[in-house]
Parts: structure tokens; C-alpha cells; sequence
């Protein structure tokens, strides 16, 4: 099996289940409340390392109490954290979220030491990330970063993936040409593409508008209808989703696209890979929580096997 680096965030998850968001000046009691392991990077990274994957992560924490938990998290899962660093005086990523009892989520970032991330860190680990197979990117980080990354990537023949969330209103496309997977939502496909996004056919449309911008390949992923992979010179081909009973889909992005990559280096079988990562992020869905919804390599084959 390849090896797969994360170049992204990690956060602290505060999480609350409540039966309704409150309204302006409104003060509700919530049900319950969870404090997590998060943010898109780390669970990335975390989603790939449970099924089996070699992974090194590259990103930053505060001084901050919630330092120690998040390296030792990472540790734990089995990643190689010689590239987080601790920034002093600053601190670490927080991620307030709100879940409905339909399992929806609303979600506010606060980057901390995330913010701090920068070209001259991707410098310093280059020559570990020239033994890597795949580089995964997320936009919890300056976006200076994330081109540095790209193009690094670029000039050493290191594939690259970049999942464009949050979504960005001030994304380069000629920055992110040499990207080989860009993987957005349709949120994020809508804000990046300039077009509207309201159905299979309209995603279509804009993921092909990207290719003509320069573009290898695009993955839409649409929730519980599965996802579209739009390539240049290719016909869209469809993954077909997988019916289950959401609890919470906090982090079933995440999921889909820390799954995609464990899959993809260990062949380079694209289909076989987005199949996989379509069922891993259904499967997360099942249960509550964000990294802790995501299964072990054993748990998840037996949950395919029960199809």
C-alpha cells in the first residue's frame, strides 16, 4: 500500500444535539454535549490511518490544553506526527457544531494555529513528502499553502488531492491546475464554478465548466446520492450510494475522502476507490461523532459484507 500525507487542519470538535437551532436572542437548553478530535485534515487523516493506511500529517497546534489530546489522538490512530508543530502564544483550532435531530449539521471553525501553517512547513518536510504517493489538502489552512503544496507536488510527480472547504470565495483556478483530484461538495462546486448547483445534471455542468479551466479531474460527492466523477475527455460516471439511517453526518465528507485515499494508493483503481469511499462515508453516518463514527478496516468489511 502507497503512502498518503495530510497537509491540512486539525481541530477540537465542541459538538451539541439539539432539537432546534435558536433563533436571534433566543436562549434554549440542548439535550447533550461531546468535545471531539477534528478538524477536515486530521480527519482525513484519521479516516485513511483506521483502514490500514501509512499516513503523515503536516499541520499545526496551540500551547493551549487541547494540544496534548490532538497529538496524542493522531499518535494513537497510528500517524506519523514528526510535522506537528506547537506554536506558542497561539491557539488551537476550535470547531463549534450543531447537530438536528435529522442527524444535519451546522458547523463554525475558529483556524488558531491552523492559520499559522505555511509554505516554509511543507519546505521543511519535503523530503518525507517526496516518499508519499498521494497528498491530501483541505482549505482550513492559508491558501499560499495550499498552492506551495500543489506545486510541489507537481514538480516531483506526487499526486495531489484537494478538497476546497470550506468553501472558498477566493480560490486561484490557475493555482490549482496541476491538482490531480479536486473533490468539493456541491456547496463548494457552486461557489467555486460561479454556477448554480441545485441538481445532478446542473453539478455536471459545473464540474465540466472546471475541467475547461484547466481541471484533471473532479469529484462531486452529494451526500446520500452518492457522488460524480467528471474527468476530461471521459463520460461522468455516477457512484451509486448506499441507503442506511443517518444519526449524524458530521465528518461523512471527511470520511469519503480519507476512505478514497486509503483505496486509491493501495492500486490507483479509481472506481473500485470511489465505491469504497461512498460505503465508508455511509457507514460513518450510522453512528454519533466525527472521528469516533469512523470504522476500523475490519468493522468496515464486515459492514460491506452485510450489503
Amino acid at each position: 500500500m502507497g503512502k498518503i500525507a495530510v497537509v491540512g487542519s486539525n481541530m477540537v470538535d465542541l459538538i451539541t444535539y439539539t432539537a432546534r437551532m435558536p433563533g436571534p436572542g433566543e436562549t434554549i437548553e440542548a439535550p447533550r454535549f461531546e468535545m471531539g478530535c477534528g478538524g477536515k485534515g486530521a480527519n482525513q487523516a484519521i479516516a485513511a490511518a483506521r483502514l490500514g493506511a501509512e499516513v503523515m500529517m503536516v499541520t499545526k497546534v496551540g500551547d493551549d490544553i487541547f494540544a496534548d489530546n490532538t497529538i496524542r489522538n493522531l499518535k494513537e490512530s497510528g500517524i506519523d506526527t514528526r510535522y506537528v508543530e506547537r506554536v506558542p502564544g497561539t491557539s488551537s483550532g476550535v470547531a463549534p457544531i450543531f447537530v438536528e435531530p435529522s442527524g444535519e449539521n451546522s458547523i463554525l471553525i475558529i483556524k488558531g494555529a491552523n492559520a499559522l501553517l505555511s509554505p516554509a512547513d511543507i519546505d521543511r518536510a519535503a523530503e518525507d513528502l517526496k516518499g508519499c504517493d498521494l497528498i491530501v489538502m483541505q482549505l482550513e489552512v492559508p491558501l499560499e499553502t495550499i498552492y506551495h503544496t500543489i506545486a510541489f507536488g507537481a514538480r516531483h510527480g506526487i499526486e495531489t488531492l484537494l478538497n476546497p472547504a470550506p468553501a472558498p470565495t477566493d480560490l486561484d483556478p490557475k493555482r490549482i491546475e496541476q491538482v490531480t483530484f479536486l473533490v468539493p461538495n456541491q456547496t463548494e462546486l457552486a461557489t467555486i464554478s460561479g454556477l448554480p448547483v441545485n441538481s445532478e445534471a446542473e453539478a455536471e455542468t459545473a464540474a465540466r465548466a472546471l475541467i475547461g479551466r484547466g481541471i484533471r479531474t473532479v469529484i462531486v460527492t452529494l451526500g446520500a446520492r452518492g457522488a460524480l466523477l467528471v474527468s476530461k475527455g471521459e463520460e461522468t460516471r455516477r457512484i451509486e450510494p448506499v441507503r442506511v439511517t443517518p444519526v449524524d453526518t458530521t465528518g461523512a465528507g471527511d470520511a469519503f475522502i480519507g476512505s478514497f485515499a486509503r483505496y486509491y494508493v493501495e492500486n490507483r483503481d479509481l472506481d473500485a476507490a470511489l465505491h469504497k469511499a461512498v460505503r465508508y462515508a455511509a457507514d460513518s453516518i450510522t453512528r454519533p461523532g466525527t472521528q469516533k463514527s469512523y470504522a476500523s478496516r475490519e468493522a468496515f468489511e464486515a459492514f460491506c459484507a452485510s450489503l
